[in-house]
């Protein structure tokens, strides 16, 4: 969806919390100007490592757009994973959604939520 926007995106698949790969993240970090983590659990999983990791090393100081997408606070009924996905804000329509608003293209974003 991002490509028929005209974006490049890189898709980092982080498996496990822990250990962080710090490396990894500085890098993704200084090569874009935005960094969207997005997991099916709650907050406290791995955005706010990674949002403590580059707060703490003062990479939040500089440029870098940092969203978590995670499930939201409520309930959601049982349904298909991808009715659920939906519901929870975090499907690609969603992401999407997210990428084109911190481009500041709001307009745009409408078209995905």
């Amino acid at each position: 969806m991002l490509r028929t926007q005209g974006i490049s995106v890189t898709v980092v698949d982080a498996r496990f919390c822990k250990p962080l790969d710090k490396n990894l993240i500085r890098q993704v970090a200084k090569e874009h100007e935005i960094l969207i983590t997005v997991e099916e659990g709650s907050i406290g999983g791995f955005g706010s490592h990674v949002s403590h990791f580059l707060s703490s090393t003062g990479i939040l100081d500089g440029p870098l757009k940092l969203r978590s997408m995670v499930l939201p606070d409520i309930y959601i009924d049982h349904g298909s994973p991808q009715d659920q996905i939906q519901e929870a804000g975090l499907s690609s329509n969603h992401i999407t959604a997210t990428v084109l608003t911190l481009l500041g293209k709001p307009k745009d974003a409408r078209l995905f939520k």
